[in-house]
């Protein structure tokens, strides 16, 4: 056992957040923890994590047990570069790290002592497995969506989502026996949540993981525990199979409490009734028989207050049957291009998912569509007829901290009271005070709500929204897709929830190295094709290079037939026959062209290691008095290791790729 928490209790004076909370963690267990928003979940965290103290129960973290923890919004230092940043968990390491690159420059100088204490130091480094240390951290950077380049880069440089990417990979290269998560996809994109499932799967300690992501949920966590204000539940299953669970037990309970009521009142009926006739003494046992029966409580059930949140639309004129028309769109942020020759023809009422890694341009492009994109980008966009198009920034850029939420509303419905205001922002879960409330005590999940309030107060028949989920709880999302999938307009949007993607979208647009692929069918259909060739890859790693790929498909190979390339006249199944041909024999290329690379970086891996030992020993030994010959040999010590480091990432990027 790594964690016991006993008979918990946490609140705000008379206001009680959550109570009788009790479970334990052995290594191993991944435990979801899910409730609305507001309800405490972070609160839980933090008592675990000893940050704050219950008002009543206990906390007992196995003796010497490692605690990680990520927490959704928690700044960094921003001294120094991002390597360091990552290694900052391991003090000595550090340290060490530290007087190795003071001693690097003092080398510069040339003087003797100055080259035999870089002799010291990096001996020492070595030992204490900096250098391995180093080269499993920026695996772990890379497969977190950094590049060697950014390694480099001061802290202070970092975009809020680098940093929440950064902040996790803290935690993570730690390996602690005890990890709790706070939102760990919010700053993610889907190839890295991929990845970090994965990670996940094979971390041996214990994890406590919230999140609103729904598919997260279900691929890392083997049970669900659900925080109430009465009543904590713990199902040893995943989250799809809780779903259903625990509609089974309220279900269950609300019949037995209608059961006793029904038993009470009948009860009752007869005291009254007899009370003072002659079955007086069986009214009076009866009587005590009630004074002594526990009364159940009707079940809490959670989510239902989380679900009185209503995501209509207001009626919107009729657009033309195209809605946008782009041709040869392209930008580049930085210096640096993003897409290019991105041609879309959005036709009404599609739902267009915009998916691809983090820096691909996924918002830029969104901008782009909604004539938001900046003076320098290319491109021509034609606008439909009728059109009403409205903007959910991801950064809730059009919410004003300053005032209330009534006052936000009313920004853009002048004409309406403050009780209509009021009676607006009910149907997004604002009630009683809530909506005189200044916005900049807000928590992320309401200012979303808001900035949706805002946007679907005026009619709207063209939507774009830029993770319109992220702070969003689950029963806030779902009724959102339920919203968007009866929608009589047009919807382009972003987003790394791949429930949400799966729900909602019916064509999905893939941003990637610069490049635009548009996949007919909803995400489940583009997950469906990226794993067949996901398959294809692998099918092709594991077969020797022939130069001939087979044409079998999994139905003909089961009837022991060669399958045909496609249906129809002989010369449309040549033509098809050979342009998968000419796929298969493209992906092959592609995977000798990785696994001769990861030859070539083994052998000179292997070289390199054996050079950086020997001039190691050299600087160890001295080199007399040639203080220059020592100091060209430290540059080229610093040199080769950057150089090895470089190339042990891309091993480990490429090792992967081949699985």
């Amino acid at each position: 056992m790594v964690l016991q928490v006993a008979d918990l209790a946490f609140g705000y004076g008379a206001d009680s957040l959550f109570q009788n909370v009790t479970f334990r963690l052995s290594m191993g267990d991944r435990v979801a923890l899910v409730a609305p928003n507001g309800s405490g979940k972070t609160t839980l965290l933090r008592i675990v994590a000893g940050e704050l103290e219950a008002d009543r129960g206990s906390v007992v973290v196995r003796r010497e047990a490692a605690l990680g923890y990520y927490r959704q919004s928690h700044e960094i230092a921003t001294e120094g570069d991002v390597l360091g940043a990552f290694l900052s968990g391991f003090g000595a390491i550090v340290t060490l790290r530290d007087e190795l690159r003071r001693a690097q420059e003092d080398a510069a100088t040339g003087t003797r002592e100055a080259l035999d204490h870089l002799a010291s130091v990096t001996e020492r480094y070595h030992i204490a497995h900096g250098d391995a240390l180093e080269h499993r951290v920026a695996a772990l950077a890379h497969n977190l969506g950094f590049s060697d380049g950014d390694l480099a880069r001061p802290v202070a440089s970092l975009s809020g989502g680098e940093r929440g990417r950064l902040r996790l990979g803290l935690v993570l290269a730690q390996k602690p026996d005890l990890l709790l998560l706070d939102e760990p996809t919010n700053h993610l994109d889907l190839d890295t949540i991929e990845w970090l499932e994965q990670w996940l799967a094979n971390f041996t300690g214990a994890a406590i993981v919230v999140s609103h992501d729904r598919a997260f949920l279900e691929g890392t966590c083997t049970s669900v525990t659900e925080l109430g204000r009465r009543t904590f539940r713990a199902y040893p299953m995943r989250y799809s199979e809780y779903v259903a669970a625990r509609e089974g037990d309220l279900e269950r309970e609300r019949a037995l409490v209608e059961r006793q009521q029904g038993i009470i009142a009948k009860t009752e009926d007869f005291i009254r009734k007899n009370i003072a006739g002659q079955k007086t003494k069986q009214a009076q046992s009866r009587r005590k028989m009630l004074e002594k029966i526990e009364r159940l409580e009707r079940p809490e059930d959670i989510w239902a207050n989380a679900q009185r949140i209503a995501f209509r639309f207001a009626a919107a004129a009729r657009t033309g049957d195209i809605v946008l028309d782009a041709k040869s769109l392209g930008a580049e942020r930085g210096g640096r291009p993003l897409f290019e020759d991105v041609d879309l023809l959005v036709r009404r009422g599609e739902r267009i998912g915009i998916v691809g890694p983090n820096g691909s341009g996924k918002t830029t492009l969104l901008k782009l569509l909604a004539g938001r994109g900046g003076p320098d980008d290319g491109g021509v966009i034609k606008r439909g007829t009728n059109l009403q198009d409205g903007y959910f920034d991801q950064h809730l850029g059009d919410v004003d901290t300053a005032i209330t939420a009534v006052d936000n509303v009313r920004q853009i419905r002048g004409d309406y009271t403050v009780e209509a205001a009021r009676q607006y922002l009910a149907r997004f879960r604002f009630w009683g005070e809530d909506p005189l409330r200044v916005v900049g005590g807000f928590s992320g999940g309401e200012r979303s709500r808001l900035a949706l309030a805002k946007l679907l107060i005026e009619p709207r028949n063209l939507l774009f929204l830029d993770e319109p989920t992220n702070h969003l709880d689950i029963p806030a999302a779902e009724i959102l897709e339920e919203g968007l999938t009866t929608f009589e307009g047009t919807v382009i949007l972003v987003s790394h929830d791949r429930r949400f993607l799966e729900n909602v979208t019916t064509r999905v647009l893939s941003l990637r190295a610069g490049k635009a692929d548009v996949y007919p069918g909803g995400f489940r259909d583009y997950e469906s094709v990226l794993e067949k060739a996901k398959a294809s890859t692998k099918r092709l790693a594991a077969e020797p290079a022939t130069g001939r790929p087979s044409f079998r498909d999994e139905g003909d190979a089961q009837n022991g037939q060669p399958a045909t390339a496609a249906r129809g006249s002989p010369r449309d199944r040549k033509d098809a026959a050979a342009e998968k041909f000419e796929e298969q024999r493209q992906a092959a290329r592609a995977v000798e062209r990785r696994r001769k690379r990861v030859m070539e970086l083994e052998r000179s891996i292997a070289t390199g290691e054996k050079e950086l030992d020997v001039l190691r020993s050299k600087l160890k030994e001295g080199g007399g008095d040639d203080w220059e010959h020592l100091a060209k040999m430290a540059h080229e010590e610093q040199t080769l290791s950057r150089k090895l480091d470089s190339m042990l990432v891309e091993w480990a990027r490429l090792s992967e790729e081949l699985g």
